[in-house]
Formats: C-alpha cells, sequence, structure tokens
C-alpha cells in the first residue's frame, strides 16, 4: 500500500510539472491537437496529448502493481 502512495505523489509532481510547463507557454503540441486563433484569442484542447498521456499513465500504474 506504501508504494501505491508513493506513486500516486510521483505523478502527482509529474503532472504539475508538465502543467506548469504548459501554462509557461512552453507547451508541446501533437499532430491532431485542436487549436483555434482568432484575433487576440486561443483556444487549445490537446485531445491527443491527452489520450497519449492516458495510455503512459496506464501502462505505468500497470507495471509498478506488479
Amino acid at each position: 500500500m506504501a508504494e501505491m502512495g508513493k506513486l500516486l505523489v510521483v505523478a502527482g509532481l509529474v503532472l504539475a510539472a508538465v502543467g506548469a510547463w504548459m501554462w509557461l507557454g512552453r507547451g508541446f503540441r501533437l499532430p491532431g491537437d485542436i487549436v483555434i486563433e482568432r484575433g487576440g484569442n486561443t483556444f487549445a484542447f490537446p485531445v491527443v496529448t491527452c489520450i497519449v498521456l492516458s495510455i503512459v499513465i496506464t501502462i505505468l500504474l500497470n507495471v509498478f502493481r506488479r
């Protein structure tokens, strides 16, 4: 049970670091991410990035669970 707690803390720190990195404007965009720029407004919905992160997190959780 303690290992799961450590994993959640590490995963939280990684997600916070990625969020801060993207918030500072140094984010990455994969092909398939939706970005709409009109005038001075920008709307970004990272569809493919969310899918890739979901797959990576699922694999990591399955590896650490065993």
